[in-house]
């Protein structure tokens, strides 16, 4: 009897021996991330659906130039944050270092309206992340224009004053008043809207996106010199110019109480 029970004690003793690697092999577990942790990176980052390519597409389409700081000639680079959550959708949109109240808006915007994401994952879990993208604003200008200097995106470039025969190159100074639609910036873009003919064949082809016109505002207020410098294509380009040719005058740009003429760049918006 003793013997059988010496060997009950032995028994149990080995039972607790092996049991005690098992219990302390699941104490040291890893932990499920926490729910409403927000990281900075993971093992696997959340990605846009489509992959970036797509999504940098999206932004060229869908990306539009405020009105108000179009006339103002702003441009930059907005760095918009944001967060992927564990759906996909994304949240917390904001500007991480404003540089213009219209401009932000309009980069917040084209995030929040844009397509989902992947979400991020962090040891086979799902969880929530920080993104940043850079969102800019800039319009090509043709470098080769002779008449005025290049302008900055989407702004009125240096106008030219009255030059004297003697010069070979005109003078380019900054207007004392720049070029402006006789009824104003936002009239002007009404108009080119209501009056705009989609081509059968952009539309035929499901055709998106901006064409960026250039064009000189004489010191008469017309319209001249009117091209395409960032084309779309599919008979885009062609109506764009129609639009520009066949739009109300402008009121010229002054310098020292003198109308002058001054380069534009603007874009013509054509969406299904």
């Amino acid at each position: 009897m003793k013997q059988l029970l010496s060997r009950c004690v032995l028994l149990a003793g080995l039972l607790a021996f092996s049991l005690a690697p098992a219990q302390a092999q699941k104490k040291l577990k890893a932990p499920k991330p926490d729910e409403d942790k927000i990281y900075e990176a993971a093992a696997q980052p959340a990605v846009p659906v489509g992959g970036m390519e797509a999504f940098a597409q999206y932004l060229s389409d869908k990306q539009n130039y405020p009105t108000a700081a179009l006339q103002r000639g702003t441009q930059g680079t907005v760095v918009v944050t944001f967060v992927v959550e564990k759906s996909g959708v994304v949240s917390h949109v904001e500007p991480q270092q404003p540089i213009d109240p219209d401009l932000d808006r309009e980069a917040v915007r084209v995030i929040k309206e844009g397509p989902k994401w992947t979400p991020a994952q962090n040891r086979g879990e799902k969880v929530r992340m920080r993104v940043s993208i850079p969102i800019t604003f800039q319009i090509p200008a043709d470098q080769s224009a002779p008449a005025v200097a290049s302008a900055p995106a989407a702004t009125p470039a240096p106008a030219l004053p009255p030059a004297p025969a003697a010069m070979d190159k005109p003078t380019v100074v900054a207007p004392d008043q720049p070029a402006r639609p006789v009824e104003g910036t936002d009239a002007f873009f009404a108009w080119i809207q209501q009056n705009l003919k989609y081509p059968a064949q952009a539309r035929q082809r499901k055709v998106e996106g901006r064409v960026i016109v250039e064009f000189i505002i004489q010191k008469d207020g017309t319209l001249t010199d009117i091209k395409p410098v960032k084309r779309l294509g599919s008979g885009c380009d062609e109506e764009a110019v129609r639009l520009i040719q066949a739009s109300p005058k402008w009121v010229p740009a002054t310098y020292q109480g003198q109308p002058i003429k001054q380069k534009m760049v603007l874009p013509v918006v054509f969406q299904l």
